[in-house]
């Protein structure tokens, strides 16, 4: 276990916060920018010119729609956590948990599972869900060892990427996308360009699902083993709450908590929805405006009332408020690095050392080292998609499989980057000292699967 205090240590100690990373991030590149591009300008217009780019970039309307599309995607998904029909789940999962072996395994595959519909969904339902399998332990005095269970309930964060929610996915699936990010690229690239790649290719090729489920199988049961031989740790948590119990009002509050105005609207929103996206979902063309306006609805009508539902929005958006500023310095990088040709530059480097074969596996590895310093998949999107994508056009690999490789690599390193773990950490009341031992583990193995597809696919 000496290796995680190590790993711990070193985080505290040489990574600052994420905003500070963004902020040191934007500086090299702009150093990096200075020194190897310019051409014929001189030093002082090239600064400008690298300046005038970076600005552009972080002010970029559909990457600033894209960064509003991600942070809702993660506000309602946390909205449904909190919601009474998920609290009923969430307690009837926990009669089941009477051992250590069983509530890990039990934990491990439910919050994945979830994590694939919703990440925002997946990373509070893990928590609560451990929170409340300690809680129930503690209660009728099961010998359960904690730790193990708090790193069960974020394993979701392993797998979110590849699911339903994930950033590059969903946003690849959107016409003209690709396109758009691409803008800078010579014509015979942006040629071979596809309008979109939909989740058929991606999320839903029976590639993906497979490997899906041979993670979650394989890293629950090796948590159910290790389950078996972990002694009991001591637990003390009170009960928590999800709800707080509502007073009585009158005049224009009855509005807030009104049932029949809450469903009525909910109701108008599903009517709109299927008008709108029942083409698109039958074409499995899965967009962020789709899972969104879908998540609001059913957010809506399980709250039951405005009053509920703004009181979870108003939890949800805590959680949000540390990589909100974050997107746009990132969308800055991503400016100068397509304005002053930084792109290409690299992208041609990586096609220099890699094959048809290996590409795919270095993209791997590099998103999963970006992911430790860039810990936002739409970020790290935004920042390595061009990159990717124009390696991947000239070594002739399948467009569907680089992004998959990029949401693998991105995952994994979630369990050695304790960054998305802090809500859980604040629920279960856990340290990241206790729940790296195990999650690393669940990496190492979930690795070795996304791996091995990358290869033989």
């Amino acid at each position: 276990m000496s290796i995680t205090t190590t790993i711990e240590k070193l985080f505290q100690r040489f990574i600052p916060s994420p905003f500070t990373i963004a902020v040191l991030l934007t500086l090299f590149t702009i150093l990096l920018a200075l020194l190897f591009t310019g051409g014929e300008r001189s030093i002082t217009e090239n600064f400008g010119f690298i300046l005038t780019s970076w600005q552009d970039g972080i002010w970029n309307n559909s990457l600033l729609v894209f960064a509003y599309q991600m942070m809702l995607i993660l506000v309602l998904g946390h909205v449904l956590v909190l919601t009474k029909p998920v609290n009923f789940l969430i307690q009837q999962l926990t009669k089941y948990c009477n051992s250590t072996s069983r509530s890990a395994f039990l934990v491990a595959s439910a919050t994945m599972l979830i994590a694939f519909f919703n990440w925002g969904l997946g990373l509070i339902f893990g928590a609560l869900l451990a929170r409340k399998v300690g809680e129930h332990a503690q209660q009728n005095n099961i010998p359960l060892n904690y730790p193990l269970i708090g790193a069960a309930g974020y394993l979701g964060l392993m797998v979110w990427h590849g699911g339903i929610s994930g950033s590059a996915p969903i946003k690849i699936n959107e016409e003209g996308h690709l396109q758009e990010m691409m803008q800078s690229a010579s014509p015979e690239l942006l040629a071979k360009l596809p309008a979109n790649i939909t989740f058929g290719q991606t999320i839903f090729s029976w590639w993906n699902l497979l490997c899906f489920a041979l993670v979650v199988l394989a890293v629950s049961s090796v948590f159910y083993f290790i389950g078996k031989r972990l002694p009991a740790t001591k637990i003390q948590l009170t009960t928590y709450s999800f709800h707080e119990r509502e007073e009585d009002v009158s005049g224009a509050e009855r509005l807030n908590r009104s049932k029949w105005l809450n469903y009525l609207f909910a109701a108008f929103i599903f009517i709109a929805f299927t008008l709108s996206y029942h083409s698109q979902i039958g074409q499995l063309q899965i967009t962020p405006n789709l899972i969104n306006f879908f998540l609001l609805g059913l957010g809506l009508l399980l709250h039951g009332n405005f009053q509920r539902f703004m009181q979870a929005i108003e939890t949800a958006i805590g959680d949000i408020s540390g990589i909100l500023i974050q997107f746009p310095l990132y969308f800055g990088i991503m400016g100068i690095m397509s304005a002053t040709g930084m792109v290409t530059q690299i992208s041609t480097w990586f096609t220099s050392v890699a094959t048809g074969t290996t590409l795919p596996v270095f993209t791997f590895f590099s998103a999963g080292l970006v992911n430790i310093f860039v810990p936002s998949g739409g970020g790290q999107w935004v920042v390595q998609g061009p990159i990717i994508i124009e390696s991947a056009l000239q070594l002739n690999v399948p467009l569907n499989k680089m992004i998959l490789a990029m949401a693998y690599g991105d995952q994994v390193t979630n369990m050695l980057q304790p960054f998305w773990a802090l809500p859980l950490l604040g629920i279960t009341k856990l340290k990241a000292k206790e729940i790296l031992p195990y999650t690393l583990i669940a990496m190492v193995i979930s690795s070795t699967i996304y791996l091995l597809f990358l290869v033989l696919v």
